[in-house]
């Protein structure tokens, strides 16, 4: 598990290595003119002055902001720092930066089956940052591609377990297409359980892209426009009927002509012909008999 520590403050290590240095190079101008026992133990300081300064110099470490350093001494993990600016550790500690600032990944088309074997395309967006350092850094060997690989298989399987539509299927309780928030949360939910073994918390994700694949998308097309083609003559039927039962009782009410069932047939298959046509009707006047 992550374990946070607190780093001592690296300016006034810095002042000491600068004082340090100064103090070398004063050293160096004072062998002109020394005796030669005077100037073996400059010598000797000023070398011993330059390896503590540059030892000191390795235990420096920036942090920027939203970014973090984790530690460890020969193998072993010794913690992660967190706080911004210069700091001081252990020169000895191997020190690895790991960004905690969200990052965003886009997937790439994957071409998958939905629920009924349709094969579709979808792509997502997925908004992601580091949660446990540890994690990321010892429980998988390259945490990015793992982020890449495991998002896409959590895509897949997300799209498997759903419908593209409501067409084939009119009891699916969730649909590719119409899921709205619903597919968003099961994506996401799918994401987080993948990513959690890799310290990896998922902020948000959404469907990017999503289209039936090219070898059956013209078929689908046609198989939606005969679908509202269908649901459009159902509502006009439905209209024309009522209309018809309108016109008819109202000349029954106002007793303008009397019709016998044969007549009222006929009037009826006109007025459908015209009210359900999906063009402009033609009168034809009729100046003969019904029966002639």
């Amino acid at each position: 598990m992550e374990k946070t520590i607190k780093a001592a403050q690296g300016f006034l290590v810095l002042l000491l290595v600068t004082v340090m240095v100064a103090a070398g190079i004063y050293a160096l101008t004072q062998m002109k003119g020394a005796e030669n026992s005077t100037r073996s133990l400059l010598i000797w300081f000023v070398v011993i002055d330059f390896i503590a300064s540059f030892f000191l110099l390795l235990g420096l470490v920036v942090v920027q902001p939203n970014t973090s350093v984790v530690l460890t001494f020969f193998g072993k993990y010794v913690g992660t720092v967190k706080d911004n600016g210069l700091i001081f550790v252990n020169p000895l500690y191997t020190k690895q930066k790991v960004s905690l600032r969200l990052q965003s990944l886009e997937s790439t088309k994957l071409k998958v089956n939905d629920k009924l074997g349709n094969p579709i395309e979808i792509a997502a967006v997925i908004l992601w940052q580091i949660e446990d350092t540890y994690k990321v850094c010892f429980d998988v060997v390259n945490f990015s591609s793992y982020m890449t690989n495991q998002s896409e298989a959590a895509l897949r399987h997300m799209a498997s377990t759903c419908p593209y539509d409501s067409i084939e299927d009119e009891n699916a309780a969730v649909t590719l297409r119409d899921g709205g928030e619903k597919v968003i949360q099961m994506l996401e939910s799918e994401l987080n359980e993948r990513m959690f073994k890799a310290g990896i918390v998922i902020k948000e994700a959404r469907i990017s892209h999503l289209a039936y694949a090219p070898e059956i998308a013209q078929a689908m097309l046609q198989r939606q426009q005969a679908t509202a083609i269908v649901a459009a003559r159902s509502k006009i039927v439905e209209g024309a009927v009522g209309m018809v039962e309108m016109a008819l009782d109202l000349l029954s009410q106002k007793q303008m002509v009397e019709l016998d069932e044969e007549r009222k047939a006929a009037m009826v298959s006109n007025l459908l012909v015209v009210l359900c046509g999906d063009r402009a009707a033609s009168p034809v006047v009729n100046t003969g008999s019904l029966y002639q």
